[in-house]
C-alpha cells in the first residue's frame, strides 16, 4: 500500500497545501487501485499533479466540514462533463446525509443531486472492501459526527485520525498500525475546546498508546508552526515522527 498526502493543511488551505486529501494505491487484479480519504478545499487540483483523477475507485469521507469533502463538488463536474463523456458512477462514502450535503454545496436539488454521478453509502459497522484494501471506520470525538479510519491491505496498516479530540476509540483504531496520520490542529499553550482536535501531545500520547509504527502529524493550520507541534508529539512517543507535507509518499 502506498500512501501519498495530497492535501495536509487545517481547516482550509494554506500557501503550502490544499486541505485534507490522502491518496491510497494498492495493487489487485492487475490493476492498481485508487481511493481518496477525504477530498477537502483545493485537493482536488493538487491531486492532479500525481494521478488522473478520472483514475480513482472510491473516495471515503470523514466528516463532513467543508476542508475534508467540498472538492466532491469539483469531482462532480468532472464526471459529468468531461469531454470524453460523462465517467460511470464510483462509490463515495460518508457520514449519514453524505449524498444531501454533497448536493447542497453545489446547489443541487436533494433529488437527483449527484445520484448519476456517483454511489453514496453511509457508514455502518460493517469493513469497507476496495480491491487490496479493508477499511474499518470509528466513530471519534467532534462537534459534528465524524469517522476515523484502519485501512488493511497487503500485511500493511494505515491508521487515520480524521478530526478529533483525545479519545480511546482513536487509540483502539490505530493499535499496531505501521503508520498513524493524526490530527494536530491545536497547540498546548492554546485556549483549546475540549472534544474537537488534538495537540501535537495528544497525538503522540495516541501513538505512544496504540504501539504505532510511525506518526506523521497533519491537519496543522496555517497559523501554527509545525516545529511546536512536532516537539510537542516528541515529548510523548519516541518512535519516528515527522509533519505531512504535501507529496509526502509512505509505503506499508
Amino acid at each position: 500500500m502506498k500512501v501519498t498526502v495530497v492535501g495536509c493543511s487545517g481547516s482550509l488551505p494554506g500557501p503550502d497545501s490544499a486541505a485534507s486529501c490522502y491518496l491510497l494505491e494498492g495493487d489487485q487484479d492487475g490493476r492498481t487501485w485508487r481511493v481518496l480519504l477525504d477530498l477537502g478545499s483545493g485537493g482536488l487540483g493538487t491531486l492532479q499533479r500525481f494521478i488522473d483523477p478520472l483514475t480513482i475507485d472510491a473516495v471515503l469521507v470523514s466528516h463532513l466540514h467543508p476542508d475534508h469533502y467540498f472538492d466532491i463538488s469539483g469531482l462532480y463536474v468532472m464526471w459529468k462533463y468531461h469531454p470524453d463523456g460523462a465517467r460511470p458512477p464510483i462509490p463515495i462514502w460518508g457520514p449519514r446525509g453524505i449524498g444531501r450535503q454533497a448536493a447542497r454545496a453545489y446547489g443541487l436539488s436533494r433529488d437527483p443531486g449527484m445520484s448519476a454521478e456517483f454511489h453514496f453509502h453511509e457508514y455502518d459497522d460493517q469493513p469497507i472492501r476496495l480491491g487490496p484494501f479493508e477499511i474499518s471506520v470509528s466513530r471519534v470525538v467532534h462537534p459534528i459526527t465524524a469517522y476515523g479510519f484502519r485501512v488493511e491491505a497487503d500485511g500493511g496498516v494505515l491508521a487515520y485520525s480524521g478530526n478529533t479530540g483525545p479519545c480511546q476509540e482513536l487509540v483502539d483504531l490505530a493499535a499496531g498500525a505501521d503508520l498513524l496520520l493524526a490530527e494536530a490542529a491545536f497547540v498546548e499553550s492554546g485556549d483549546n475546546p475540549v472534544d474537537l482536535h488534538m495537540t501535537g501531545k495528544q497525538a503522540g500520547a495516541v501513538a505512544a498508546d496504540a504501539g504505532v509504527g510511525r506518526l506523521v502529524l497533519t491537519h496543522i493550520p496555517p497559523w501554527h508552526d509545525p516545529a511546536v507541534c512536532l516537539a510537542e508529539a516528541g515529548e510523548a512517543y519516541d518512535g519516528p515522527l515527522e509533519a505531512a507535507a504535501t507529496g509526502s509518499t509512505y509505503t506499508l
